[in-house]
Order: structure tokens, then sequence, then C-alpha cells
């Protein structure tokens, strides 16, 4: 068996700002060469989290670990780590080499050195041929895969990202997500970042950190994030999801009205009050005259299509019924279903929501 002790070992850290608590109590494990993204609402802690590892703003209270060493106490200068921050922060005087060389320079590396590892980095990122711009000559994309090259120059064992991408637009951030992800794999490089996005940690992230109020919500792969929330705000802040009133039932049960849902399992008592979710594409339409014996009837009722809209690749339908009382429930059906069955806005059909799909929170969720 590899060697299971994390790279990156924080425990019960906590960050006051006066009588403000931005950190409660935290404890994180990092493992060598993962790519770990702290998402969360704006003022969640994720950046003062961030800035701590960094020695950047010093915690409170609690302890950093790196590569078995306390770094804890140290200043930033005495930290390995890279970082890149939202506003690239690069030397608007310097040329894009100068840049890149600046930490590689203050560790007193031989200019042939320098010009080596300036030469791989640059190459690297694919930005060998703007050596001698300066950083207003260059694009937003261009300015940030500069700070990259620059965060890594001096081989640190810890990358840092500080919402790297957020000042971009649509079309970059979805390239530079790639190109980061598959330069942080090829270098093997523990990777920390934060981001309010939560497409960018789907689809970058080995593992994501939800964050809120200074806490940890839930630890999790993107898919566990996404098909298990741990709780209702991660339900609520991670895609779409219905949340409709319902009231405890038995332990895997769920009642709205008379109906009762089969569901995950819950720990709520009978009788408590809390919400019932279901993500819109798990809400599965049923043909006219489909068998559903081996289906759970409790799970399959008769709605209305009150609304339908086209977003491209699917139709999103508002869908109501006696069986959801007064709330409205989206589905996002695939466009070879709405034209297989004929949907329509008016129209009746019943439609399943499978008993994996629907999870039900009590009010200490």
């Amino acid at each position: 068996m590899g060697d299971t002790t994390p790279f990156l070992k924080i425990r019960n850290l906590t960050k006051m700002f006066g009588t403000f608590t931005a950190l409660k109590n935290i404890s994180l494990d990092v493992s060598e060469g993962e790519f770990i993204c702290f998402l969360g609402p704006s003022g969640c802690g994720k950046t003062t989290f961030l800035r701590a590892i960094a020695g950047l703003d010093i915690q409170t209270n609690g302890s950093i670990e790196q590569a078995g060493k306390d770094i804890s106490p140290l200043p930033p200068a005495e930290r390995d780590f890279g970082i890149v921050f939202q506003s690239y922060a690069l030397f608007p005087n310097l040329t894009v080499k100068r840049n890149v060389a600046y930490g590689l320079e203050n560790a007193g590396k031989s200019k042939q050195a320098i010009a080596a590892r300036v030469s791989e980095l640059l190459n690297m990122v694919g930005l060998a041929d703007q050596s001698d711009k300066y950083p207003a000559q260059l694009s937003g994309g261009q300015q940030q895969r500069i700070a990259l090259a620059r965060a890594l120059a001096t081989s640190p064992g810890l990358l840092l990202l500080d919402e790297p991408l957020s000042a971009l637009d649509a079309k970059v951030r979805t390239f530079l997500r790639h190109e980061i992800k598959d330069l942080q794999a090829k270098l093997g490089i523990t990777t920390v970042m934060v981001t309010h996005d939560q497409e960018e940690a789907l689809t970058m992230a080995d593992r994501i950190v939800v964050m809120d109020h200074g806490t940890i919500e839930q630890v999790g792969t993107p898919l566990e994030i996404y098909r298990e929330p741990a709780t209702l705000f991660v339900a609520d802040f991670i895609g779409e999801m219905n949340q409709l009133p319902a009231i405890a039932a038995k332990s895997s049960q769920a009642q709205i009205g008379d109906t009762v849902f089969a569901c995950n399992p819950h720990t709520a008592k009978p009788g408590d009050n809390g919400i019932l979710t279901i993500r819109p594409e798990d809400v599965v339409p049923q043909a006219k005259g489909a068998k559903s014996a081996a289906k759970k009837a409790t799970n399959i009722i008769t709605v209305t299509i009150s609304e339908m809209e086209f977003l491209g690749s699917f139709w999103r339908a508002s869908l109501s019924g006696e069986s959801l009382q007064n709330e409205q429930l989206i589905a996002d059906f695939s466009i070879n279903a709405v034209s297989r069955m004929a949907l329509k806005e008016g129209g009746e059909i019943k439609v399943e929501l499978p008993e994996k799909a629907l999870r039900f929170y009590g009010a200490d969720n």
C-alpha cells in the first residue's frame, strides 16, 4: 500500500476578524496530486480559507501541515506554494519573460537556469512567442496563463488558485478550464482552487469542498456532490433542484398531501416537516399504455403541463397536479421524448419520480 499521509493536513482551523468568525473549526485532508475546489457563495469563507493556507491571513486557532511540516506560524515567504489571483497581479512594467522569471531571480538562480525554465514554462502555456510583450499587450486569457506560469516557475509543492477564471468571458473560461486541469494532471501538483462557479468545480475538481457561513457543508467527488447532496444547502446550491414541502413518513418515505412517495432513507421522525427534492432531469415521463408493474405506484403521479420552455437540447416543463398540492414541479424532457409523446402545454401525462432520485431533508439538514 502507498503512503496515505495527507499532503495538506488542516485541523480545527478558525479565523476571527474582530468579533466576526470567518472560519469555524474547519478540518480537511488533501492528498498529494489532488485537485480540490472550495465552492460556495460570496462571503462563505472560501477565500479566507485559501489565504490561511497561504499564510496571507494567519489563522486564529488550529493548525496547517504541508508535507508533514507544521506551517501554521510561517509567513508566506517561508511556505512552499505558488498562487494565481483573480486579478492576475502581473507586474505591468516587466515583460512576460521577466514576470515569469521573477521568483527564480529572487531565489538566486543562474541566468542560464532562469532562461531555460522560463522558456519551458512559456512553451507549456503556449505563449513562447509573447515573451517580449508587456502584460497590457496581452488578452485576459493570455495574462492568466502568464500568471499561472509565474506561479509554477519555482516548482512549488502546492498551487493555490483564487477565482482565477472569473474575470474572463465564458468562451475563454471554458478553454482555460481544460488547459489548467490538463496542466495540473501532467505536473501532478497538488492544487486548491477557490470558485463560486459550480460548473468550474464540477468539471475541474477531483473533490469539491462546499462551504457556507465559514463551515464545510460537504466534501466529495463532483458526482457525489451532485447526486448525493448531504444537506439542503448543497442540494439547492449545486445545479437545478425542485424543492417540495413535505412531511416525513417512514424512514424511506415522505408525504405530500395524501400522496406517499418512496425516497432515499432519511433520519427525520414521522410527522416532521421538511423538503422533498428531485432534480428536473430525474423526472421521467411515462408513455401512455406503458407497463409500470415493476414500478412503485406511489412514485407515479398524474400531472398537467402548465408551461413548456425550449432550451435547445431539451424542453423544460412546469408540472402541476393534485399529488403536488399547489407546488410546481420542474421537469427536463428530451426533445425526442417530447416529440414521441406529443407533449404540449395543457396536456396531461403521468411521470415517475424515481425513488433513488428523491431525497427528504428535515429541519436539521
